[in-house]
């Protein structure tokens, strides 16, 4: 089961782990979250990195190491991870590779809803889901390949992977779901559905 923990945002593990390599200033942990493409899987922005950087370090899983003073800009504190810090990554990373978590993605809220669709619109909708699918499926893989032949290694590819086979599963799902609703016997199972609701709310 899923711990309760002091700081649960996603962004707080990825800036725990940059840390781990040395101490740096919030701005510069963003910018090389955004060069090395995080922001891919983790959203977030400068404000949302600085209050992150205070959670982690009212928590004390962060400490300022020293402020840099310079006349030609802000000062600039740098942080650095603490022991405090760095057990608390590696259980957090341990739990998360662990144990699989229940997820609810609006996509998956919509598919519990569907009914009051018709299933003509629910086709339309549908299909311009999985176009829009297929074109981030072409540009995960496209950025794939260009990654392997700039030389990257696999190990640096593995989140892109992981999305692309997702991108795939839904793909293969929704052509599925679009051929199940040619049936005429959804559209009877639909208004049989609404039949009962209206005939227990009366």
């Amino acid at each position: 089961m899923a711990k309760k923990r002091k700081v649960s945002n996603p962004l707080a593990l990825a800036a725990l782990t940059y840390l781990l390599a040395r101490p740096m200033h919030p701005y510069e942990l963003g910018r090389l979250l955004t060069e090395h493409g995080k922001d891919r899987n983790i959203k977030y922005n400068q404000g949302s990195l600085y209050m992150v950087m205070e959670q982690l370090r009212k928590s004390g899983f962060v400490a300022e190491q020293e402020t840099i003073r310079d006349t030609q800009r802000p000062e600039r504190t740098i942080y650095g991870i603490t022991e405090l810090g760095r057990t608390e990554l590696y259980d957090w990373m341990r739990e998360i590779v662990t144990e699989p978590r229940k997820e609810f993605p609006h996509f998956g809220v919509a598919l519990s809803l569907m009914i009051i669709l018709t299933p003509v619109e629910l086709t339309e909708l549908l299909g311009k889901r999985l176009e829009a699918l297929t074109r981030q499926a072409e540009e995960s893989q496209n950025l794939i390949r260009q990654s392997t032949e700039d030389g990257v290694q696999w190990v640096f590819l593995a989140e892109e992977e992981y999305s692309l086979a997702l991108l795939k599963a839904e793909i293969g799902f929704i052509a599925r779901l679009v051929e199940s609703l040619q049936d005429p016997a959804y559209d009877r199972v639909r208004q049989e559905i609404w039949e009962k609701q209206s005939t227990e709310e009366g």
